[in-house]
């Protein structure tokens, strides 16, 4: 458990001594603030409208107008971030020989990948953390559903998981960390969109391709309807794609 700790740590405190941790971080913070800034001004709008019509009140409310459309942005955002954030993982190591280091050290390859695994997490929980200042402003402005604000936080959360642990299979498998980036993003859009097929694919193949992709669990998710089987997905998810990263790893050893 502490070469777990250590190889997190290691890996969190590296983003923040790269130009690309600050990037992702500064570009993070200044689209979610942009977004939420849109977003309360078209509600103040919208409220400013319905102030003299008090049937309408009911049909402007923080959920519908500031909670789900921020989440919703965010989660775009995090699409476009999270590959680059993880095509360092292991294609940096793989190309300045420290992954030879690792491998001759008395640790695990289940170790080593959940140790960096662990380590991306740790910086996306705190580019989360930079949004608390901008949804503790909705108290001020209203009266928000906290349980949906907090599950609209683990949905996030979950996705962000998702997404970097696709990123760490792509980068185990390349030594270009481009390679990486673009292979994780096209991937990643891939199984975003997939819930878009049942459009196309009909009844049967579309609602499979509808419940593979993470935009629908995710969208249950926002609206604060916590199920478990789409926590299972998104758990089940990251760990077949951690298991896959360790494979990866491990046949670096008999080379």
């Amino acid at each position: 458990m502490s070469a777990i700790c250590a190889i997190a740590w290691r890996e969190t405190r590296g983003y923040f001594a790269t130009p690309v941790g600050w990037l992702c971080l500064g570009s993070f913070v200044a689209l979610t603030g942009l977004f939420f800034a849109m977003s309360t001004s078209e509600f103040a709008a919208m409220a400013v409208q319905v102030a003299s019509n008090p049937f309408a009140t009911n049909q402007v409310n923080l959920t519908e107008w500031l909670i789900h459309p921020f989440f919703g942005n965010t989660a775009v955002i995090l699409l476009m971030l999270c590959p680059a954030l993880t095509m360092r993982l292991f294609a940096e190591d793989r190309r300045n020989g420290a992954i030879e280091l690792l491998l001759a050290s008395p640790i695990s390859s289940g170790q080593i990948v959940l140790g960096k695994y662990l380590g991306a997490l740790g910086f996306v929980f705190a580019m989360l953390c930079t949004t608390l200042p901008l949804t503790g402003m909705l108290y001020w402005l209203g009266n928000p559903d906290t349980g949906v604000l907090l599950s609209c936080y683990l949905a996030t959360f979950l996705l962000a998981g998702s997404f970097m642990a696709v990123g760490m299979l792509a980068s185990a498998f390349t030594t270009s960390q481009v390679v990486a980036l673009v292979a994780s993003f096209g991937l990643l859009l891939a199984l975003w969109v997939l819930s878009w097929a049942n459009v196309i694919a009909g009844p049967g193949l579309g609602d499979f391709l509808s419940a593979v992709s993470m935009l629908s669990h995710v969208n249950q998710l926002n609206k604060g309807l916590l199920h478990l089987s789409d926590v299972v997905y998104f758990l089940s998810f990251m760990g077949l794609f951690v298991f896959a990263t360790t494979q990866r790893v491990e046949a670096y050893r008999w080379r």
